[in-house]
């Protein structure tokens, strides 16, 4: 490096990194007149037997290091530095693999003893930096949750099928031979129902039926399903939320098994699906209040074993419905029972499945049309009722008040019908910024079919009104992610977040409201913003890469959220989505980079595909 102007952007590089900041500008110099600089492709290694040995920097890429049992150790990004050799004191083992083709800076041996005898500081760094490493392998390597095993792996693939021509006593007397609770109901390959020792003593016992009568007039049909690659937690969840006892098992169209509840027994009391099961059982909200007030500190446990964003977000999402809901028996049980149809609908994040901490509320009710006016009073007791007890829960009020205790979200499904075709027709500036919540919708609990029908209406006005849609684009556009020129992020200059930038505001939504507007434009149902991406490449509306590196934007984005939030859990801090890139490792500040990167290139194809609509 004897180019003046090589060594001038190299020194200012060295500044900025670990422990070379400590260094004078004479031993700065110094240092690097001698260091050498070489490219490594992707694959290759160092060993204590590398040759030539030394202090090596990288300037770009990334490596691992991992020990003799390929444990990963440490993993390193743009501007962290190692030595083999300080690194395999004792046991010669350790070696750092490149993951990312790297440009390396190194500094000779001699030189780099030199420097570690004259400065203490940048000694002190390299002599605590393997202990470090050692520290720091548990976060690599967290144990692995059984939750996350597929359910094949304790399903039982020794099933009874029948006939739905059989007699019930036939399938009766089959199931007491091979002591089974449930046969399935199977023509030409096809599952088309299930029957249960329940369904023998309350759909022919109690209703006082010979065993004479056909399978198929006393079957549960068309069961619910799950694969055999699903997770034991996603199983798990289903069957303790819609009260299953027996749930098939299907793969690629067939039925291979079967999952009963003896089969998912857990032993932590802090699971999830527990957490669900206990919140289903309270009587009261000081009840619900107790269970979730350790929220944090689960979320924290769940994370350090191993769970990744998306599984985060479907727990938090599940926890949250579960609370909704049994607030919603509670009120009830108070009120006694509605006086018609309805269905209590949540909206955004909740509805998507992708909530993290610090969430408000944003829901909603739709009645059946055939309720009287006079009888509607008892649905605004309810939401007031169930709106306050989420408050107390720690779901906080929502500041724009979207909720079912204000009487405009709380509405016979024709008024809602013609408030969406009203935001269709006329897509004001409210109107569209209102889109980006109630368009994502699910209904919680209630009769799924009214949301059903307030959904299709929503899919129809926004997939055949190109205004519209160009309107909500022109939304998803206002919204830029947060990097400037030469790629440098934006943050705030002032005020209490400064140097910081929203990462849910600034990189989370704008991946839902791209996935969603694709969503809408091509009519497609489905709410969670990875299931719209993956939807997206089957009806041949987006591209494989593109929905890919979309989907693995957002997953590393909520990944930085997730991180922060636990962080802030561990200090006592309240939580925020507010980061410092700043404090970011060189690789995530990378990795982020690219992630906005992904948004701002997948912006631009919409301000393409939707500028007639624009104009």
């Amino acid at each position: 490096m004897a180019d003046a102007s090589e060594l001038v952007a190299v020194i200012e590089f060295l500044r900025g990194s670990l422990p070379f900041n400590e260094l004078s500008d004479a031993e700065l110099q110094q240092a690097v007149s001698s260091m050498q600089v070489s490219y490594h492709p992707h694959g290759e290694s160092f060993s204590v037997d590398s040759k030539p040995s030394g202090l090596r920097i990288l300037r770009s890429g990334a490596a691992d290091i991992r020990d003799a049992d390929n444990k990963l150790l440490d993993r390193l990004g743009e501007g962290e530095s190692f030595n083999i050799a300080g690194l395999n004191a004792g046991d010669g083992k350790v070696v750092a693999l490149v993951i990312e083709d790297a440009l390396i800076y190194r500094l000779p041996d001699v030189a780099y003893q030199t420097l570690r005898g004259s400065n203490r500081a940048f000694d002190r760094y390299f002599s605590g930096q393997r202990s470090r490493r050692l520290r720091r392998a548990a976060r690599y390597q967290p144990e692995p949750n059984a939750m996350l095993a597929a359910v094949s792996s304790v399903m039982t693939r020794d099933i009874l099928t029948v006939s739905p021509d059989a007699s019930v006593c036939q399938a009766a007397t089959l199931m007491a031979e091979r002591r089974v609770s449930s046969a399935f109901v199977v023509a030409d390959d096809e599952l088309l129902g299930i029957l249960t020792d329940r369904d023998l003593r309350t759909r022919v016992l109690a209703k006082g039926l010979d065993g004479a009568v056909l399978v198929r007039a006393v079957m549960t049909p068309a069961p619910e399903t799950i694969s055999s690659e699903d997770s034991l937690f996603a199983t798990t969840l289903m069957m303790t939320q819609r009260r299953f006892h027996h749930l098939p098992v299907m793969e690629d169209g067939r039925l291979v098994g079967v999952v009963t509840t003896s089969d998912l027994i857990v032993a932590k009391k802090n699971d999830p699906v527990y957490l669900v099961n206990h919140i289903a059982r309270q009587d009261s909200v000081e009840g619900i209040q107790a269970l979730v007030e350790s929220m944090g500190t689960l979320m924290v446990e769940w994370v350090v074993g191993g769970m990744r964003a998306p599984q985060v977000s479907q727990i938090l999402t599940a926890i949250s419905d579960a609370v909704a809901v049994r607030l919603i028996q509670l009120a009830e049980a108070d009120l006694g029972p509605a006086p018609g149809p309805w269905a209590w609908l949540s909206f955004g994040s909740q509805a998507r499945g992708e909530q993290l901490l610090g969430a408000d509320q944003d829901n909603g009710i739709v009645i059946a049309d055939s309720v009287a006016d006079e009888q509607l009073d008892w649905y605004r007791q309810l939401a007031e009722k169930v709106c306050d007890g989420l408050a107390l829960c720690g779901y906080k009020y929502c500041p724009g008040n979207i909720m079912a205790s204000n009487a405009e979200w709380r509405s016979p499904l024709a008024a809602w019908q013609d408030t969406v075709q009203s935001w269709a027709r006329m897509p004001t500036e409210d109107a569209v910024m209102r889109v980006s919540i109630f368009f994502d919708i699910r209904a919680l609990y209630g009769d799924r079919r009214l949301a059903k029908s307030l959904q299709s209406v929503m899919l129809q006005e926004a997939s055949s009104n190109s205004i519209f849609l160009a309107a909500l684009a022109a939304n998803v556009l206002d919204n830029k992610p947060p990097l400037g020129i030469f790629r440098r992020f934006v943050v705030d200059r002032d005020g209490e977040h400064r140097d910081s930038l929203d990462i849910k505001k600034r990189g989370v939504l704008p991946v839902t409201e791209i996935a969603r507007l694709h969503a809408l434009a091509n009519k497609l149902p489905e709410v969670n913003t990875s299931s719209r991406l993956q939807s997206l490449i089957g009806a041949g509306h987006m591209a494989i890469v593109d929905s890919r590196n979309l989907t693995d934007a957002l997953h590393f984005i909520q990944g930085l959220r997730m991180d922060h939030q636990c962080a802030q859990i561990q200090r006592g801090d309240a939580v925020d989505n507010y980061i410092s890139p700043r404090a970011l490792p060189r690789l995530a500040k990378e990795q982020l980079r690219d992630a906005f990167t992904i948004i701002d290139e997948a912006q631009a194809s919409i301000r393409q595909n939707y500028r007639a609509g624009m104009a």
